[in-house]
């Protein structure tokens, strides 16, 4: 399809809007992008960028820049929350050198992409909050301001409360996963190293690591709990609670905890994929389709993956319904197996002490230690998957 041809909106300026933007454009279409916010910024938060990602970011022709934002990891260590021993390690210094395994602040990864957008003259169109979509050949959306738009499609980047989802697949309720995380940015106080730590115990987990010129850190932190909190990024708790909940961990979380003054806290629900992901000249992308538990380092990943993958599918078929069909084919299988690898991820991260998990934690450490390469390769299928190659239709 010549996308030229094509007016598309874009609902939604965070990672994978602005990268759907993009990619449309550099494909020929005309884009616009509606953010609800009075600017495109992030909360501080950190993310990592795997191989699998990273492509797309090449693709758009903004690797060096983000190199340049980034810390690049040398590992995964796996350890043992209250002894801070090391049960096992990733080792990503046998990566390939053009699979660069990324960390990142969010905020820079959202500017690199939101000056690119500007760049190439996309417009970024603020204080536009998408209230309700009529759809049809050719949709229109009504702005809570009584503003008015009319395109020939809409992709719905716009998170787990997307306003398009409704519109385009059965209604499904998530549910709580008996989890809560917290969040924080905190000084590198530890002369913690340039690799993804998980410290690991029963019911509880966090994964520490550095950002930017390696002088902070990113922290999360996961606690199994009977009661639920709201899925927002917005709320904060008191830093004693979060300390309480890993006090029996070693030194060094005491260390980087006694750091975190306000974090974020919100709760963990699992989202069911969507059986559609399309209808009716709307579509979607990143977290409106597939949310997933932080548990695999893969929300934004998938949101870069999809943003490709939806451009290429429409530029490669003669009909924009072709094109659709396509991009949910491709993507659903894949992203259901990174949504459930994620989850077996959560339960592995939080062994009670026993038999299983003395078991686990030995075979994991066996195979770090004697077959490095293998113990990378059980990711292969994830960090190798390149959605630049075109495919056939």
């Amino acid at each position: 399809m010549d996308l030229s041809t094509l007016d598309i909106t874009v609902v939604g300026g965070g990672i994978g809007g602005l990268s759907c933007a993009l990619a449309l454009h550099q494909h020929g279409a005309k884009v616009t992008v509606l953010e609800q916010a009075e600017a495109i910024t992030e909360v501080g938060a950190g993310i990592q960028v795997s191989p699998n990602g990273l492509r797309v970011i090449e693709a758009l022709g903004l690797a060096d820049a983000l190199a340049a934002k980034c810390v690049r990891g040398q590992a995964v260590s796996l350890r043992d929350g209250a002894s801070g021993a090391e049960v096992a390690r990733l080792d990503l210094t046998r990566l390939p050198q053009e699979q660069s395994y990324l960390f990142v602040h969010r905020a820079d990864i959202v500017d690199l992409l939101s000056a690119a957008a500007r760049d190439r003259g996309i417009p970024l169109r603020l204080l536009q909050k998408a209230k309700t979509v009529q759809t049809g050949a050719q949709p229109q959306i009504a702005l809570a301001n009584g503003d008015h738009r009319q395109t020939d499609l809409v992709v719905g980047a716009d998170g787990i409360h997307s306003v398009i989802r409704p519109l385009v697949t059965d209604h499904t309720k998530p549910f709580f996963t008996g989890q809560v995380a917290w969040r924080a940015i905190v000084p590198n106080v530890t002369g913690h190293p340039a690799q993804a730590r998980v410290h690991m115990g029963p019911k509880r987990h966090m994964v520490t690591y550095p950002l930017r010129d390696g002088k902070s850190l990113n922290v999360v932190a996961v606690e199994e709990r009977p009661d639920w909190m709201a899925e927002s990024w917005s709320q904060t708790d008191d830093p004693d609670n979060l300390r309480k909940a890993f006090s029996e961990f070693d030194a060094e979380v005491h260390q980087i905890l006694s750091q975190v003054e306000a974090p974020g806290v919100w709760g963990l629900f699992r989202h069911p994929v969507a059986a559609h992901w399309h209808r009716d000249g709307c579509v979607l992308l990143g977290d409106a389709a597939h949310p997933t538990l932080p548990f695999l380092a893969q929300g934004a990943n998938m949101a870069l993956e999809d943003a490709w993958v939806l451009a290429r599918c429409l530029a490669q078929h003669d009909a924009l319904e072709a094109g659709l069909h396509a991009y949910q084919s491709e993507r659903k299988s894949r992203v259901t197996r990174v949504i459930n690898a994620a989850s077996q991820n959560a339960r592995n991260y939080h062994l009670s002490p026993g038999p299983f998990r003395f078991a686990a934690h030995t075979a994991l450490g066996a195979l770090s230690r004697f077959a490095p390469g293998r113990m990378l390769g059980r990711f292969d299928w994830l960090y190798t998957h390149d959605v630049t190659q075109d495919r056939p239709r």
